[in-house]
């Protein structure tokens, strides 16, 4: 049995719409995350790909505990966090770390760094003040900031340093997971990569591993092993970073891949043009969700929902134009 740190099986949350003001009834439900399946090695970057209102984000609250799971299970070390007692829970908070999008709210405006930085170790452990002093200067020097930062405010720092410092607090409590979402998106493009290759040494220092989600292409395949492409909140295909962007089989990861930045000026790439919109997750299409924007849609595609099948060295895809 591979040794996965997290699985999602058959992981679904389903948010209720209602009707009225005294006498409520739920006249439908946004399919957010409906039924997806994967599981992270240990050591490795599992990213997570889509649109915009996909299910990336909401997948990274559930595996957080900031929203209930209406249906299915996430695993973590083989224990089902749904069936965790209260601190068995504490513990796992502290062992799965976040580091979010935008370090000018992520961080108090109020706070100095070193409490920012020493809030969830107070709350999770019972370090001495000098024991948290000592961890508050070894983490600052892990991600590239002097001990004397501790004393500063975050708007005394760069987009950059802001998001260093989020760093800084999410591996205070020596987490096992951290899970990214959009780390360098708010950031100028010339931090981005200092950032990605600050995170992948931590990475390699610690032994950490990471869920991404994020919405660029590039940054995903510069930080992941592995690929997951989402599309209204399904998985449609995952494979290795590699692989998925050597051969795309779904036409929606191929239409994301040819909308992406060429990693040369020189690369020819064909573009997909996509027609339409998103449909709206209250509103599904029957079939496969893609079939409305897909430019190779046949009939079956309107009626039979595809299955996430494997096709070769662990590539899978929901589609039924690869297997017709």
């Amino acid at each position: 049995m591979e040794n996965y740190i997290l699985e999602a099986r058959n992981l679904t949350k389903h948010f209720p719409v209602t009707k009225g003001l005294i006498f409520m009834k739920q006249i439908g439900a946004i399919k957010a995350v409906d039924g997806i399946d994967f599981a992270i090695s240990r050591g490795e970057t599992f990213g997570l790909v889509g649109e915009s209102g996909c299910g990336k984000t909401t997948t990274s609250k559930l595996i957080l505990l900031l929203e209930s799971i209406t249906s299915g299970n996430i695993l973590f070390e083989g224990h089902d966090i749904g069936k965790m007692s209260d601190l068995e829970q504490k513990r796992y908070r502290s062992q799965v770390q976040a580091v979010f999008q935008d370090p000018y709210s992520s961080l108090s405006p109020r706070m100095k760094v070193g409490s920012i930085i020493a809030e969830p170790v107070i709350v999770n452990t019972e370090f001495s003040r000098l024991e948290i002093k000592e961890k508050i200067s070894a983490v600052l020097d892990v991600v590239g900031l002097q001990p004397d930062h501790a004393e500063r405010y975050p708007h005394e720092f760069s987009g950059g340093q802001r998001q260093r410092i989020a760093v800084a607090r999410a591996l205070a409590l020596n987490p096992k997971l951290i899970l990214l979402d959009e780390p360098v998106s708010a950031l100028d493009v010339s931090i981005r990569a200092q950032i990605m290759n600050l995170l992948k040494d931590i990475q390699d220092q610690f032994g950490l591993t990471y869920l991404l989600i994020a919405h660029d292409l590039a940054v995903v395949k510069h930080m992941s092993n592995r690929i997951g492409v989402m599309y209204l909140g399904k998985l449609v295909e995952t494979a290795s970073s590699e692989e998925l962007h050597r051969d795309p089989l779904h036409p929606y990861t191929q239409a994301l891949l040819s909308a992406a930045l060429p990693s040369h000026p020189d690369d020819r790439r064909d573009g997909i043009i996509l027609s339409g919109e998103v449909p709206s997750p209250l509103n599904i299409p029957s079939g496969c969700r893609f079939h409305t924007r897909c430019p190779v849609a046949e009939k079956v595609c309107l009626e039979e929902v595809p299955l996430l099948m494997e096709t070769s060295s662990g590539h899978k895809v929901a589609c039924h134009v690869p297997f017709s």
